[in-house]
């Protein structure tokens, strides 16, 4: 028997997916995801930071239509976790803590009014994942 008093998270579901995700790009979704691109392309540049560009460019996909996917660990063998963690932590070091603060930022924006809170909780789940962004995928929420 679920608990009455639990918390929910708000989910979109069906329509209102599109929905979300149109106000999304309207209101800020675009920016933040053109952040994640030009990362992705400093990231080219280097030649050495290829899987970082790819990671970026991966969450610019997600950055621009979040609501009906989710960003989760990617199952990997004891030595690609190893290599991901090492490349997360240059990651940090470098500069994905400007883009985690992006995000945080434009949460507490969006957090303003009761409308944004949906958007708030999406910019706040890719702050995280702007501090792990290597073994990550994509993937569909079901309804």
């Amino acid at each position: 028997m679920p608990d009455s008093n639990a918390v929910q998270i708000v989910s979109l579901k069906g329509p209102f997916r599109l929905v979300g995700n149109i106000i999304w790009v309207l209101l800020g979704g675009l920016v933040m995801a053109i952040g994640w691109f030009i990362a992705g392309i400093f990231s080219f540049i280097t030649i050495i930071g290829i899987p970082w560009g790819i990671a970026a460019f991966r969450i610019a996909s997600f950055s621009l239509w979040p609501f009906g996917r989710e960003m989760v660990d990617r199952k990997q063998g004891t030595a690609m976790k190893t290599m991901s963690l090492i490349g997360n932590i240059v990651w940090v070091v470098i500069g994905g803590w400007w883009i985690a603060l992006g995000h945080l930022l434009a949460a507490l924006v969006c957090a303003i009014t009761i409308i944004g809170i949906p958007f708030a909780w999406q910019h706040v789940k890719l702050a995280g994942i702007s501090f792990t962004p290597l073994g990550k995928e994509i993937v569909s929420v079901e309804n």
